[in-house]
């Protein structure tokens, strides 16, 4: 029997595949042009109003030395996760993240889609321009440095998933293969490229629209669907070391550190009705990827939560930026 024996979470931030330099000065510039600002009670916002509402002394949280402090942790966190992946001895990962307008369109948009087809393709990088800006550069490098490759997907389970969730009254969206020129999208490409970073093993994509109004999944339908993952996963009956990924998250544009450990004690306490209550107005712009890890925390219940580093990564004086997240349950040998 199929069993699921570790669990991970990661922030995928465009911070995480940036240069030191870029977090030092980049993101002053290109923060304050960012039209995706809700506040921490879910309004929409602008970096002017953000700024507005907080008192002096903001910019000694992002001098440049802090923010450089803030990049190496989150490297260090990094390859941490990526020590923890591969001792796991996985058989299948499964990786749930969000699509923003990459594989699908808002013209036609699921809410929830598995991908089944036997492998999953990363396009190759687009020719670099010395007149290229650095979030340009920094977006190509979860791209292949050469040429295109097919990553493999345990398509015979995802199928099956497939099935069965429809069966419990999940409509999900089946997807067995992308069309000319088409690329996973940024969640699973990090993951490809910064987590496993080489490692080989089958992923199974499940895909959220957290992003895109008006059909974001409910913080209660997320924990239903990692509830009825963590049941059919047990019921396959092929013995397989299954684990499983949040790609994404926590809070963004705007970093809110009440709401991220809230979520981070709540996924600790296996406490499963504190996520389902969550506000989905607290679940905007950026913010929305927690979604992802609220199907992972419940597929992960029967597991203990070991570890977690937090990096309030802060960016501006308006305090914008990701809280950035990674975190692994304990694994089962």
């Amino acid at each position: 029997m199929a069993q699921l024996v570790a669990a991970f979470g990661s922030s995928h931030s465009i911070m995480l595949v940036s240069q030191r330099e870029d977090w030092q000065h980049g993101f002053k510039l290109i923060d304050k042009n960012n039209p995706h600002y809700y506040d921490k009670q879910g309004l929409k916002t602008d970096y002017k109003s953000l700024l507005a509402t907080l008192p002096p002394g903001t910019e000694a949280m992002v001098t440049a030395e802090k923010m450089s402090e803030r990049f190496d942790a989150s490297q260090v966190a990094m390859d941490a996760l990526h020590e923890r992946i591969v001792i796991a001895k996985l058989d299948v990962l499964l990786i749930v993240g969000d699509d923003q307008t990459e594989l699908f369109r808002t013209s036609n948009n699921p809410a929830m889609a598995i991908y089944y087809g036997p492998t999953i393709r990363n396009t190759a990088r687009e020719p670099a321009s010395p007149s290229d800006p650095w979030p340009k550069t920094a977006r190509m490098w979860r791209h292949e440095p050469e040429v295109d490759r097919d990553y493999p997907v345990q398509n015979d389970l995802a199928e099956w998933l497939i099935r069965q969730l429809c069966d419990r009254d999940f409509d999900m969206t089946a997807m067995d293969g992308l069309t000319p020129g088409q690329s996973e999208g940024h969640a699973f490409q990090f993951v490809h490229r910064r987590l496993l970073k080489g490692h080989e093993l089958p992923v199974i994509p499940v895909i959220l629209n957290t992003f895109d109004p008006p059909n974001q999944p409910t913080p209660r339908r997320c924990v239903a669907l990692g509830n009825a993952l963590r049941e059919l996963i047990a019921l396959w009956p092929q013995d397989l070391r299954v684990g499983v990924i949040a790609s994404g998250g926590l809070s963004h544009f705007v970093v809110d550190e009440e709401l991220d450990r809230h979520v981070l004690t709540a996924i600790r306490n296996k406490d499963s009705a504190a996520l389902a209550a969550l506000d989905p107005l607290r679940l905007q712009a950026g913010s929305s990827e927690i979604r992802n890890w609220l199907v992972v925390g419940e597929m992960a219940k029967d597991l203990d939560l070991e570890w977690v580093e937090y990096v309030p990564g802060y960016r501006t004086p308006a305090l914008t930026g990701t809280g950035l997240a990674f975190a692994a349950w304990k694994t089962v040998y």
